[in-house]
């Protein structure tokens, strides 16, 4: 099997998601079934491991990405089997297979309804309280999909993953002060997450030129800055600090030299972001030369950032491509 089938799926590019959807009737005849009741059968079967699970969760999520319902269905019973109906990740799973499935708006109502039952016999499922939130968005009921997940947050404070939904919940309402407070709990969290810190960058940049705000403006080069220092090769972090220097050195968005942001953080001088700046560029100009090239390490970058990036470097005067 796959090594990338122990990751999950919506994290994979579209084309290895359809790769591994192919090898799904594959990968399901040569493995084992379920736990077989017969002592022969069970001593002919492959061994039973926790990577097992793992790859029939994430095929199932993979057949689902290309449209393959029936190899879908083949790894949700071949989980059933196992860990039963009354499994909490199991619950959400076969709810996932029957949104999949409706056709339209009352099919989902039935659904929706469906999970409250679930949640009326068990208030904590977060599996299932995760899915309601993903279908109450899906449906466009976006203020009811945020009290949900705010409900969900004061059972598992702690859960990063939620706090990064609500942040997007409230990006794609244009609730910036709210985005960065759910952002900045994901990073109380996991401080060390650079790609959270780049999105925060991303946020507080879109925020600052919404308001003309230039302490929001260092905090996000502050955030982009953090970001590459955790990942050296991450596109995201060097993309926003270019954005973000260029904003700070240019036109209306010029600050003064010492500029200190409400948490004490000091704009650089104008010199310090003409470096920063050129040092964006010639690495954004790496990663576009070396992953256009196919070079060993330096592929897997999206497709859409690479084009995205070719094309800030080509408006940019500055932009040196070696």
């Amino acid at each position: 099997m796959s090594s990338s089938l122990l990751h999950p799926p919506s994290h994979l590019p579209p084309a290895v998601a359809l790769q591994h959807s192919q090898q799904a009737p594959n990968i399901l005849e040569k493995s084992t079934g379920a736990i077989s009741t017969s002592v022969f059968q069970s001593l002919l079967s492959a061994p039973e491991t926790p990577e097992l699970w793992t790859t029939y969760e994430n095929l199932l999520l993979s057949c689902l990405r290309t449209g393959d319902d029936e190899s879908a269905h083949q790894c949700l019973g071949r989980l059933v089997n196992r860990f039963g109906h009354d499994n909490e990740r199991i619950m959400a799973l076969k709810g996932l297979l029957k949104e999949a499935g409706a056709n339209d708006a009352a099919t989902l109502d039935v659904i929706l309804k469906e999970y409250d039952q679930i949640l009326q016999d068990n208030p904590t499922n977060i599996p299932i309280l995760k899915r309601r939130v993903a279908l109450l968005r899906s449906m466009g009921r976006i203020a009811e999909s945020v009290g949900a997940l705010i409900s969900l947050l004061d059972i598992s404070p702690t859960d990063a993953e939620a706090w990064a939904e609500l942040a997007d919940l409230y990006f794609s309402q244009g609730l910036y002060p709210q985005a960065i407070f759910a952002l900045e709990e994901v990073l109380v969290l996991q401080p060390n997450a650079w790609n959270i810190h780049a999105r925060l960058g991303e946020i507080l940049f879109i925020s600052a030129k919404s308001s003309d705000n230039t302490s929001q403006l260092a905090e996000a080069l502050k955030r982009f800055s953090r970001s590459i220092e955790l990942c050296d090769g991450y596109l995201r972090g060097y993309y926003g600090l270019k954005l973000t220097t260029k904003q700070l050195l240019g036109g209306s968005q010029k600050t003064p030299p010492s500029r200190t942001s409400p948490d004490g953080f000091a704009v650089p001088d104008l010199a310090t972001l003409t470096k920063l700046d050129e040092m964006a560029t010639e690495k954004l100009a790496e990663i576009v030369r070396r992953s256009s090239a196919g070079e060993k390490g330096w592929q897997g970058y999206d497709e859409a950032e690479i084009k995205a990036t070719r094309e800030l470097l080509d408006n940019d005067s500055g932009a040196i491509i070696r």
